[in-house]
């Protein structure tokens, strides 16, 4: 019968030397290559985020007559710090592709989607493929509140903007009231101006004439003592 020592013996030496690798010999490879960290911007450092909601949206293509799925993911309305303009922006969840990019205006109006109290629709010039289009948007939320809060708050900066082109209006012609009193302030004082110029050429025409005539008796004057 043949031993089977050695053969035990070998796989002995083989699960020791399979260890033996795996121990973690504290050696540290350097990388190949160093990879910098790259500032990444996406265009929203100057704004402020209202709402920032997860959502589906889509737009209705006329030519199909049909609604087309743009994506899903988050839905923002962002605040400029400096204008006080409010933009709304959807990203694609994976992708982060701009799905939705157009400003809030005065003029948008945003209702309940007919037979779905989770869904909103509005119209709007977007500018997510580079170039202005007119779409009329449908979106969808998960639950009843988020659609609530996105509408009321649509309809809010809607309204702001309407009260800050109001007020812009009210202020452009206030500054052109403004100017037009000033400016016929200056009508005014350069008409007094000019009637203050006629009035001393008047003078010294008067004074010149006067001179002339006493002038003109002087002569005659002397020329009578010549005669005699």
């Amino acid at each position: 019968m043949a031993s089977t020592e050695p053969e035990h013996e070998r796989r002995e030496e083989e699960e020791e030397a399979a260890a033996a690798d795996d121990e973690d010999t504290g050696a540290q490879i350097a990388p190949i290559v160093k990879l910098e960290e790259v500032a990444v911007t996406t265009g929203e450092e100057d704004e402020d985020a209202i709402i920032d909601l997860k959502s589906k949206l889509y737009r209705f293509d006329k030519a199909g007559n049909q609604w087309k799925e743009r994506g899903a993911g988050t839905v923002k309305l962002l605040k400029h710090k400096e204008t006080g303009k409010v933009r709304l922006v959807m990203r694609q969840a994976k992708t982060l592709k701009i799905c939705a990019n157009h400003l809030i205006i005065p003029s948008m109006t945003i209702q309940e989607h007919a037979g779905n109290d989770k869904t909103c629709v509005w119209h709007a010039t977007d500018f997510a493929d580079g170039e202005l289009k007119d779409e009329l948007f449908c979106i969808r939320f998960a639950s009843l509140e988020n659609c609530k809060t996105f509408r009321e708050t649509f309809k809010e900066v809607a309204e702001s903007q309407t009260k800050k082109e109001e007020n812009k209006d009210a202020s452009d012609a206030a500054g052109l009231l403004e100017k037009l009193s000033v400016e016929d302030k200056n009508d005014d004082e350069k008409n007094e101006d000019k009637k203050d110029d006629e009035k001393n050429e008047d003078k010294k025409n008067d004074e010149k004439n006067e001179e002339t005539a006493k002038r003109d008796a002087t002569e005659d004057a002397g020329d009578g003592k010549t005669s005699t």
